[in-house]
């Protein structure tokens, strides 16, 4: 793993794809701000270090809240995301997260299954238990991995990929994430993000059809720091 002058830290690339471990803060993809996307900065990275000139290709496969650090697979050919896209359909690229939260769930190892919808003019997303208009299945199972006097660690198995899935679900329970304003938590961090971690990734490799995984390091930081040493 590497940083550069871009600070991309790079966990796997080769001419097929490239994993980054994306920071707090970062964009996956242009939005509305107009600020820099990592799908731009990935660009730049591949152009410099291979001396292309001309268009470089990079397949966006899926996006993290920009709140969020962890994996972000892209593609670096257009075959390439053709069949991350499908596995992505196929549910058969395996995610899991870290959460903090403050307070822990009553139950320490659990499956949610809510109908969650989303509200595009706040962009957040609301729980129910029951299938209404316009909501969407979600599923997660969690368990609790460890807990500090203030602050539990939760491994999170995403069966779907829902908007705000991970946050809103574990809000519904009553633990929203650290530093989640938006779904009910007191205060933010200072860095503007939240303690949602994008940890581990497998999947079978596109071209080659091996399966591969990768654990993204998590940032410099006392909570975490206390919770996963």
């Amino acid at each position: 793993m590497h940083s550069n002058k871009n600070n991309l830290q790079v966990l796997y690339e080769d001419n097929h794809i490239i994993i980054i471990n994306k920071r707090v803060g970062d964009i996956v993809q242009g939005d509305k701000t107009g600020d820099k996307p990592l799908s731009e900065v990935v660009k730049e990275y591949i152009a410099e270090k291979y001396n292309k000139t001309g268009k470089v290709f990079i397949g966006v496969v899926h996006r993290l809240d920009r709140p969020t650090s962890g994996i972000v697979i892209f593609a670096r050919t257009s075959k390439a995301l053709e069949r991350l896209n499908k596995m992505l359909r196929e549910k058969t690229i395996k995610k899991t997260y870290w959460a903090v939260v403050k307070n822990a769930p009553q139950i320490p190892n659990d499956t949610l299954i809510n109908y969650l919808k989303k509200n595009p003019k706040n962009n957040k997303s609301t729980a129910f238990s029951k299938e209404a208009k316009e909501t969407k299945r979600a599923i997660l199972h969690y368990k609790t991995i460890n807990k500090s006097n203030t602050y539990t660690l939760l491994e999170i198995d995403l069966e779907t990929g829902r908007h705000h899935q991970i946050r809103c679900q574990l809000a519904n329970i009553g633990s929203p994430i650290k530093g989640d304003l938006k779904y009910g938590f007191n205060r933010s961090n200072k860095d503007g993000g939240i303690h949602l971690h994008a940890r581990k990734i497998e999947f079978t490799h596109p071209v080659k059809k091996e399966t591969i995984s990768f654990i993204a390091p998590i940032t410099k930081d006392v909570v975490w720091e206390a919770l996963t040493n």
